[in-house]
C-alpha cells in the first residue's frame, strides 16, 4: 500500500515497510473507572486531549521487520528489545515510540471507541493472547479480532514500550501529555502472553527499566502526520 487507503472509518498506509493506521486527534478519558474490576490505584481517570493526528503500526513490530528474520517466527512480535534499542529502531524508521496517552487512545479505538475493557472487546479471548490461552508463547500478529481502528494485538501477545517515564497521572485535564521529565522506569502497555486478563486491560499500567528486555516485551511504532 503506497498511498493512504480508506476502509469504512479506517485509514491505512505503508511507511518504510510498516503497515500503519491513522488515529485522528480527539479528547478521551484516560484511566479506568472505579467500577472496573481489578483496576489499580494508579489508573486515575482524567481527560486527555490529543491535538494532532498520528499513524500507529497496525501490528506489533515483527521479527521480520526488526531484524529481517525469515524463520518460523518471522511474523511473531519481536521480543527482548530494551527501551533504548526500541527507541533507536523506531527513529531509524522515521518514527518514534508512542506516548502513553497516544497508546491508550489508540487502544481504546480513538474517536471510534466503544468503551471496551480490552482493546476491541470486553471478551479478551476475542482480541488477545494471554495467560489463559497462549500456551506460554507469542503468536503471529493479527490472528485475533481488531479494535475499532483496525489495530491488532493491543491487548495481549506482547507488552509494548511507550516513550514516557513512569509516574503518577495528573489530577486535571491535560493536552498532549508526555509523562514526567525524568524517572527510573519506562511505561509498558497492553499485557502479553504471560499475563492474566487483568494485565491486558486497556487502562493497565506497567513499567520496566529502559535497559531491560524480556520475552514478553515488544514494540509498536508511531509516525507523525
Amino acid at each position: 500500500m503506497g498511498d493512504s487507503q480508506k476502509s469504512g472509518l479506517v485509514q491505512e498506509k505503508n511507511i518504510n515497510g510498516i503497515e500503519v493506521v491513522l488515529v485522528k486527534a480527539g479528547t478521551f478519558t484516560m484511566g479506568s473507572p472505579t467500577s472496573e474490576a481489578d483496576r489499580d490505584n494508579d489508573e486515575v481517570q482524567h481527560q486527555v486531549t490529543i491535538t494532532k493526528d498520528f499513524w500507529i503500526s497496525k501490528y506489533p513490530i515483527t521479527n521480520a521487520q526488526y531484524s529481517g528474520s525469515t524463520g518460523v517466527a518471522a511474523d511473531h512480535p519481536v521480543v527482548g528489545v530494551s527501551w533504548d534499542k526500541a527507541s533507536d529502531w523506531a527513529k531509524s524508521k522515521g518514527g518514534r515510540l508512542p506516548t502513553e496517552a497516544e497508546w491508550e487512545f489508540a487502544a481504546r479505538g480513538g474517536v471510534n471507541s466503544k468503551g471496551y475493557i480490552y482493546s476491541g472487546s470486553n471478551n479478551l479471548d476475542e482480541v488477545g493472547w494471554y495467560k489463559g490461552d497462549s500456551e506460554r508463547k507469542t503468536y503471529t500478529v493479527g490472528q485475533k479480532k481488531a479494535n475499532e481502528l483496525g489495530l491488532y494485538d493491543m491487548s495481549g501477545n506482547v507488552y509494548e514500550w511507550c516513550s514516557d517515564w513512569y509516574g503518577e497521572y495528573p489530577a486535571k485535564a491535560v493536552t498532549d501529555p508526555t509523562g514526567p521529565s525524568k524517572g527510573d522506569t519506562r511505561v509498558l502497555r497492553g499485557g502479553g502472553w504471560e499475563y492474566d486478563a487483568r494485565g491486558c486491560r486497556v487502562a493497565f499500567r506497567g513499567d520496566s527499566g529502559p535497559s531491560s528486555g524480556t520475552v514478553a516485551l515488544g514494540i509498536r511504532v508511531v509516525f507523525d502526520e
